[in-house]
């Protein structure tokens, strides 16, 4: 079976909602409610008397996602417990249109020397999973629903969009004799939480926000593929994204398919990498968006993954081939002998009862099929006249009376050795079963990136996400201008060059981390609490000693902000120290003394 294939899906492609996303019908809007210290009580009271509904409640960002008329908003801003209210914006997904970069970004050079991504998961913030798909056995997977409200549509292992089984394909397609393979085939753990329906319509930054912290906390996801975003950037949701990074967590966002300069978040937040799109020539793609938060680049244009449909089958002789219907093409099927049809330019009355092979070029789609059509061909099969796979329409209000399909170059070169031999075609489109398509966009190139951050981890599993984002940015392979640039980043990601750099930076690892901003604060007066605060030049642990007692790290979680709170007596001074390890055991020593005043 070939596995080198085309085709496009329309229904992908997502176009960015022009309403503002706090704005909702009825003269409500959705919005993040940042509260102060002990206030949570009396805004979540204040919510429900002015009629509002609460859909998310973030403790440790001090804030919650809630929905009020918009007459309540002014009310609740005179909340003395009420710090911030800002738009809950929306986040889309970005594929816009129909892979082949496993070589590209060196992933079987990365395999074979040891780095396969297993013990990593990933976890994947998407449309859902079509886990029944044939290049997918035997991969651990499992997930959860993450949207608003609940439906039917909400089973994270239900995909009738794709775009979640296309992304997934990418990261873990197994190595089989089936459809395509991925830069982890079948290694990486997949943890789903599925946030768009069928549909996929736009979500709100705060359920991809509690997205993101249920793949962690519930799935044990240490790396998250965000193929989505939107325009409009969120204090809380920076926040959220910065406390997972700070926890260890790599995170990774599609820069956006506009073709502009404009940002995308979460892409555009500094824990996030942002992943441009280039195509096999290694040029950026003409969707891919070019700003300064741009990190790196990846394969996504005319992306070959797993999908959750086919819309087209080809066999002739023993052999089956992955292909693309025509948009515009009629629903049905065909069985005939298989003839040359060079390119279609005019009419053939020796196609009469044939399968038609053509080759794209010259003319358009609908005049080739239409020529076919008319010399009585059964059939139309157009196969690329450049390497690859593609996808195509017959025209605005074009529809042909006879199944239309695309496949790749090498597939139509493969098909002229077997001119005379029966041809099965069929264009009628069938759903939850195993296909495979070719999609464009930054959504198709972020997996690369997730998917090789996989595979370099899990041959070095004590370096931390810092140490590993480096080594991405360091091995990238430079493009376009010299130096990190706003169209490529830093460039084409490489898993070999960067599993190799990751060893030397995780061997050589002998800094200790720099401690900095110290400081402390009484967080209630009432009974003594207060709270030892200070910042790390990298991912470390959090250890205090007041006076001559120590106060370690329960749970030696590496961040790179650390606070400690602590309960002491009003009116007394207190001398205290604090230290810091990272991920290689490289310690500060006690740094101190400081002193609080309580």
């Amino acid at each position: 079976m070939r596995y080198m294939r085309s085709l496009v899906l329309t229904a992908i492609a997502m176009a960015s909602v022009a309403l503002s996303s706090a704005t909702l019908s009825g003269g409500e809007s959705r919005v993040y409610v940042q509260f102060a210290p002990g206030g949570k009580g009396a805004v979540k009271s204040s919510v429900v008397q002015l009629g509002g509904r609460i859909h998310y409640e973030f403790d440790h960002l001090g804030a919650m996602a809630v929905t009020l008329p918009d007459p309540a908003l002014n009310g609740l801003r005179n909340n003395p417990n009420v710090l911030l209210i800002e738009e809950d914006p929306v986040r889309n997904l970005y594929g816009q249109t129909v892979p082949y970069g496993i070589n590209m970004v060196e992933a079987p050079q990365a395999v074979a020397a040891g780095g396969t991504g297993a013990g990593f998961t990933v976890g994947v913030i998407d449309s859902g999973l079509f886990t029944g798909h044939e290049d997918f056995a035997g991969v651990a997977m499992a997930g959860e629903p993450g949207g608003d409200p609940a439906t039917d549509e909400r089973a994270w292992n239900r995909d009738r969009n794709s775009h979640g089984t296309h992304v997934t394909g990418t990261i873990v397609a197994v190595d089989n004799s089936l459809g395509v393979i991925g830069v982890s085939p079948g290694q990486a753990r997949i943890y789903m939480v599925k946030v768009f329906g069928d549909a996929g319509t736009w979500i709100y930054s705060s359920t991809l926000l509690q997205a993101v912290q249920n793949a962690v906390n519930n799935g044990g996801a240490k790396i998250i593929n965000m193929s989505l975003g939107g325009t409009t950037q969120s204090t809380t949701e920076n926040n959220g994204m910065q406390a997972l990074y700070d926890q260890g967590v790599l995170l990774v966002a599609a820069a956006g398919n506009s073709g502009n300069t404009q940002t995308s978040y979460p892409a555009g937040y500094a824990s996030v990498i942002s992943v441009a799109a280039i195509d096999s020539a290694k040029v950026v793609a003409s969707f891919s968006q070019k700003n300064a938060t741009v990190e790196i680049a990846a394969p996504g244009v005319g992306v070959l993954s797993t999908t959750s449909y086919r819309n087209a089958g080809l066999s002739v002789g023993t052999s089956s081939y992955i292909a693309s219907a025509l948009d515009g093409t009629m629903f049905g099927t065909a069985s005939a002998a298989l003839v040359d049809g060079g390119r279609a330019l005019s009419t053939n009355a020796a196609w009469a009862g044939k399968t038609v092979l053509v080759e794209r070029g010259d003319i358009s789609f609908w005049d080739k099929v239409l020529n076919v059509q008319n010399s009585g061909g059964v059939a139309c099969i157009i196969y690329n006249n450049v390497a690859g796979g593609f996808s195509g329409t017959l025209g605005t209000g074009n529809t042909s009376t006879i199944p239309a399909l695309t496949i790749s170059r090498e597939d139509g070169l493969e098909l002229l050795g077997k001119l005379g031999q029966t041809a099965n075609s069929s264009t009628v489109p069938s759903i939850d079963t195993s296909g495979y398509e070719y999609f464009d966009g930054t959504s198709m190139a972020t997996p690369h990136v997730a998917g090789v951050a996989s595979l370099i981890w899990s041959k070095h599993p004590t370096a931390t996400n810092a140490k590993v984002r480096q080594a991405l940015q360091e091995t990238a392979e430079d493009l376009g201008t010299a130096g990190r640039d706003n169209s490529y980043g830093y460039g084409l990601v490489r898993a070999k060059a960067a599993m190799d750099r990751l060893g030397a930076l995780t061997a050589g690892d002998t800094t200790a981390p720099v401690i900095s901003s110290v400081t402390s604060v009484r967080t209630n007066t009432k009974n003594g609490s207060f709270e030892i605060r200070w910042t790390t030049n990298e991912l470390a642990t959090s250890d205090v000693r007041i006076g001559s007692t120590d106060y370690l790290d329960p749970d030696p979680a590496l961040v790179t902000s650390h606070v400690r709170g602590f309960r002491g007596s009003k009116g007394v001074t207190y001398t205290y120290y604090v230290r810091s390890a990272d991920a290689a055991g490289n310690t500060t020593g006690w740094v101190g003394p400081y002193t609080h005043n309580n």
